[in-house]
């Protein structure tokens, strides 16, 4: 462990991180290298996710128009945090690059910077604040307690539950994994008698739970940037 107590200490899940990073932009690099116009299945593969992300997330809920401005960074997101995620099921590594709050807080400010600019280009500072702290339609006195439910809303809850549901999602599934492997470990080789038999369930929880993690990872980078889309796009509106 490097410079460890520093801010700059480069520990074992910085280490994951840094693979995930350097593996993903390989892939990228390797998918333009080789582009064909009948993809190959590595391209193939890579342009259907760029895809997804463009079509049934940027256009859907921002717009065609608006969409354009912003897929760059949602399809950034959605792959960075789908690699750092699924380092949790690769053997040798073993634990999700996500699943310390450095990371995903990261990500949550992008997010946050994102789409604080976003609404004060559209509306302005003054139409931004009054869309996202006033909302229209409602009585006057009724501001008294909606508005600092909105400011802590737009400028606290957002960024932090972006934050927070991606860390605790990944260290829910990674205890999990490591209770099943430890347990199938303990039956097998420290166990006595008809323990042992137990080994074989625990290890097939296990298989299930990687498929599992798998699956959950996947569906946090797109609820990530699922979120990120739809608070772009609040922040644009002039009424919601």
């Amino acid at each position: 462990m490097l410079f460890e107590g520093t801010v700059f200490e480069f520990n074992r899940i910085q280490l994951l991180r840094v693979i995930a990073a350097v593996v993903i932009v390989l892939v990228f690099v390797l998918a333009a290298r080789r582009a064909r116009l009948v993809p190959g299945r590595l391209q193939g593969l890579v342009e259907m996710g760029m895809d997804f992300v463009r079509v049934q997330i940027a256009e859907q809920i921002l717009g065609k128009d608006r969409a354009r401005e912003h897929t760059a960074m949602l399809t950034t997101m959605f792959f960075a945090i789908l690699a750092f995620n699924l380092t949790s099921v690769v053997p040798g590594l073993n634990m999700a690059g996500s699943a310390l709050m450095g990371l995903p807080l990261l990500l949550a400010v992008w997010a946050y910077v994102r789409y604080l600019a976003a609404g004060v280009r559209a509306q302005g500072l003054g139409g931004f604040l009054k869309s996202s702290l006033f909302p229209p339609g409602v009585p006057w006195f009724m501001y008294v307690m909606l508005t600092p439910i909105e400011l802590l809303t737009v400028f606290v809850i957002r960024p932090a539950t972006l934050a927070i549901r991606l860390m605790a999602n990944m260290v829910a599934g990674h205890l999990m994994l490591v209770l099943c492997f430890s347990a199938t470990q303990y039956f097998l080789f420290d166990a006595d008698g008809i323990m042992k038999s137990f080994g074989a369930l625990t290890f097939a929880a296990g298989f299930a739970m990687t498929g599992f993690e798998m699956f959950v990872g996947a569906l946090q980078a797109y609820i990530f940037v699922v979120l990120t889309a739809v608070y772009i796009s609040l922040s644009v509106e002039e009424e919601h």
